[in-house]
C-alpha cells in the first residue's frame, strides 16, 4: 500500500543511515585517539582494568626510581670500601716495611699517618642523598644499620597492594661509629700487650711497640683487610641484586604496557579498512533516502 502519510521505504533508509553514520563517529573517533576502549562507556571491564594496570605502571615506574637511588649509594659506599682496602693495603706494607731492622720508623710513621688521614677523608666523604653507610653514629635517635631499598610494586588477586624491599646490613660495612659502645673495621681497639690502638690511629713510633707488638699490628691489618674484602663482596652483590630487579621492573613496565596496549587499543589497519567501507555504506544509504522520499513524487503523478 502507498501511503503519503507513512514512508515506510523512507523510515528504514533513514534507520539504516543514522546506524551507518554513528559507526563512522565511533571508528573516526578510534582512528583519532588509536583506543578501541578509549572511555569506561566503550567497554567497562577493559576500562577498569586498563586503568588500574596504568596507575600500578606509573607506580612502578617510581619503584625503578627508588632502586636507581638505592643502587647509587650501594655504589658509594662500595666505591669507599674498594678505595679504603687500597689504602690499609698500603699501611700493611708500611708495617712490614717497618719490621725491617735498622729502618727508621719515625718517617714510615709519618707516611702511615697521611694514609690514616686518607682513610677518615674516605669514610666522610663516601655520602649519597644525606646518607653515609661508612661513617656513622649508631647511638643516634633512629639509627637502623639494616638499609632498606623499595624494589616492587605488588598487587595480590584480591586488589589489596603491598611493596616489597631489599634489605642491605650495613653493620659489616661501617668503617668508622662515632658512639662509645660500636665500632666500625677502622676505630675498633686492638690491644697488644700494654699497647691498645686502632687500624685509625695505630703509632709504630708509640712506646712500647716491639717487634712483637708490630707483628701482631700486621696481623690485625690483614684481618681488617679481610673484613674489608668481605664488605665489598656484599656492596657487591646486593648491587648486582639491584641492577637486576630494576631490570626486571623495566622488563615488567613494558609488559603491562602491552597487556594494557592489547585491551583497549585500535587496529589501525582494520579501522581504516571499516572507515571506507563505511563511507560507501553511507553514500549508498543517502541515494537510497533519495529514492524512497521520491516515491511521493510518484503518488502525485496519479492525480495528474
Amino acid at each position: 500500500m502507498s501511503s503519503i502519510l507513512t514512508n515506510t521505504s523512507a523510515m528504514t533508509a533513514l534507520k539504516s543511515l543514522q546506524s551507518t553514520n554513528s559507526a563512522i563517529e565511533t571508528t573516526q573517533a578510534r582512528i583519532s585517539t588509536g583506543k578501541q576502549v578509549a572511555e569506561a562507556s566503550d567497554n567497562a571491564a577493559y576500562w577498569s582494568i586498563a586503568t588500574t594496570m596504568r596507575s600500578d605502571t606509573k607506580a612502578l615506574g617510581t619503584v625503578q626510581d627508588a632502586l636507581g637511588l638505592g643502587a647509587a649509594k650501594v655504589d658509594v659506599a662500595y666505591t669507599g670500601i674498594n678505595a679504603t682496602l687500597d689504602v690499609v693495603d698500603e699501611i700493611k706494607s708500611k708495617l712490614v716495611a717497618a719490621s725491617e731492622p735498622g729502618v727508621d720508623r719515625t718517617k714510615i710513621q709519618s707516611e702511615i699517618g697521611e694514609l690514616q688521614n686518607q682513610l677518615t677523608s674516605i669514610a666522610e666523604s663516601a655520602t649519597f642523598s644525606g646518607e653515609n653507610w661508612l661513617s656513622t653514629d649508631s647511638s643516634a635517635t633512629g639509627y637502623n644499620a639494616t638499609k632498606s631499598v623499595v624494589a616492587s610494586f605488588n598487587r595480590a588477586a584480591d586488589g589489596s597492594v603491598s611493596l616489597a624491599t631489599i634489605d642491605i646490613d650495613t653493620s659489616s660495612t661501617v668503617l668508622f661509629d662515632a658512639s662509645g659502645s660500636a665500632t666500625g673495621l677502622l676505630d675498633e681497639a686492638h690491644t697488644d700487650t700494654a699497647v691498645s690502638y686502632t687500624i685509625a690511629d695505630l703509632d709504630i713510633t708509640a712506646g712500647g711497640v716491639d717487634d712483637a707488638v708490630l707483628a701482631d699490628m700486621i696481623s690485625n691489618v690483614d684481618a681488617t683487610l679481610q673484613s674489608l674484602t668481605t664488605a665489598a663482596s656484599d656492596l657487591g652483590s646486593s648491587k648486582q641484586r639491584i641492577n637486576m630487579q630494576s631490570e626486571f621492573v623495566g622488563d615488567l613496565m613494558n609488559a603491562i604496557d602491552r597487556g594494557i596496549g592489547k585491551l583497549v587499543d585500535a587496529d589501525m589497519t582494520e579501522e581504516s579498512t571499516r572507515l571506507q567501507a563505511l563511507q560507501v555504506q553511507q553514500q549508498l544509504g543517502v541515494q537510497s533516502l533519495s529514492i524512497a522520499n521520491g516515491n511521493a513524487q510518484t503518488i502525485l503523478s496519479l492525480f495528474r
